[in-house]
């Protein structure tokens, strides 16, 4: 059966890849917009700590024999104490300065380490072998699903939906928008902000780490995988709304399957169909589909 003259398993593929790219947005747009809307800083460093975590697990699977669940599990955490150590040993003088600052610091964070993996791997890229649990394909009746790519987007979803819930539905979360808001007050309650901002960015570049981890079976782990992806997301938390995190979640899956059509009706368009969709975005509501309007 076709529609629009397309064959339906065509359709279909590009849906189920839309999905994948769009697992992989969420989970990063998610980690930006938590890193904006509680420090105000521009991390354009988003994308060397998605690299970043796909070498860790590449350099514990190579040179200390880790199988791939113990990657997924400490590459993320030791992302997210470097970030830390990043947030509170240069980040932390910026705050109330410019933005651009931040940008700035952030981007020359992303030179040292893009440049100092080339150096050590070149930028030809590492092989990173899919999990012997994971292999394989299976027959959902309409499309063959790789198993990988289908663990992809669960576990995506999964950690979208939890990161959720833990800031919009915890105490941890409360404290954490009312640091945000009124950072002296919740400091006079006995919280410490300072500690609170440095573990939120910790969380926030530990869920690019992951992303990552799942992208290293997929694409070949180089030092330049993130620099193509950083400005797509930033893109996406833009629509969604800056510092929003449903919107930055719904945003990135919602952008990953209109990618994945645009592939299939105008190739050609599909890198840019992005774009298109932000700036008919900041026309109709700049604040984002997502974001609050202020004033």
């Amino acid at each position: 059966m076709d529609i629009f003259g397309i064959p339906i398993q065509a359709l279909l593929g590009q849906l189920m890849l839309g999905i994948v790219n769009g697992s992989f947005y969420a989970v990063l747009s998610l980690g930006l917009a938590i890193i904006f809307g509680v420090l105000k800083i521009v991390n354009f460093a988003h994308g060397a700590f998605f690299m970043l975590g796909a070498f860790t697990a590449f350099l514990l699977a190579q040179y200390m024999g880790a199988n791939y669940w113990v990657t997924l599990a400490i590459a993320p955490l030791v992302v997210a104490l470097f970030g830390m150590l990043f947030e509170f040993l240069f980040l932390r003088r910026l705050y109330g300065l410019d933005p651009i600052y931040g940008l700035l610091l952030t981007f020359s964070l992303v030179l040292v380490l893009e440049g100092g993996f080339r150096v050590a791997f070149g930028s030809s890229g590492q092989p990173f072998a899919t999990p012997e649990l994971l292999r394989g394909t299976i027959n959902l009746g309409f499309m063959i699903l790789p198993l990988y790519r289908g663990f992809v987007i669960v576990s995506a979803l999964l950690l979208c939906l939890l990161t959720w819930f833990v800031i919009e539905r915890t105490s941890l979360g409360a404290s954490l928008r009312a640091a945000t808001e009124r950072s002296e007050l919740t400091q006079a309650f006995g919280i410490n902000v300072p500690r609170l901002i440095t573990l939120t960015y910790g969380v926030g570049v530990g869920l690019a780490a992951f992303a990552g981890v799942l992208a290293a079976p997929i694409f070949h782990v180089n030092p330049s995988m993130g620099s193509s992806l950083v400005i797509i997301i930033f893109a996406v938390v833009v629509i969604g709304g800056l510092g929003s995190i449903m919107g930055a979640i719904v945003t990135g899956l919602g952008l990953g399957v209109v990618e994945g059509f645009t592939r299939v009706f105008y190739s050609e368009f599909s890198s840019t169909i992005v774009f298109l969709v932000m700036v008919l975005v900041l026309l109709l509501r700049p604040a984002g589909l997502f974001g609050r309007e202020e004033g």
